[in-house]
């Protein structure tokens, strides 16, 4: 069972791969420039390029929860 974590509205998609490379298969699913456009924080990210904040953030989060889980 994964606990909630939070993700902080200001990390940007360059910093979330950093420390999580787990997730850059949720940002190509969703069509999220992480290469030349990583340097804005997520919410901005998925504006730009179309896709759903809320679930973007919600995946990353999940995803975030797995690999940090015992």
């Amino acid at each position: 069972m994964s606990t909630r974590v939070e993700i902080p509205d200001d990390i940007t998609v360059n910093d979330v791969i950093r420390r999580w490379p787990e997730t850059v298969a949720i940002f190509n699913r969703f069509g999220i420039d992480a290469c030349c456009g990583g340097a804005v924080p997520l919410r901005e990210a998925a504006l730009r390029d179309g896709a759903d904040p809320d679930e973007l953030l919600e995946e990353v989060a999940r995803v975030v929860a797995e690999a940090e889980a015992p």
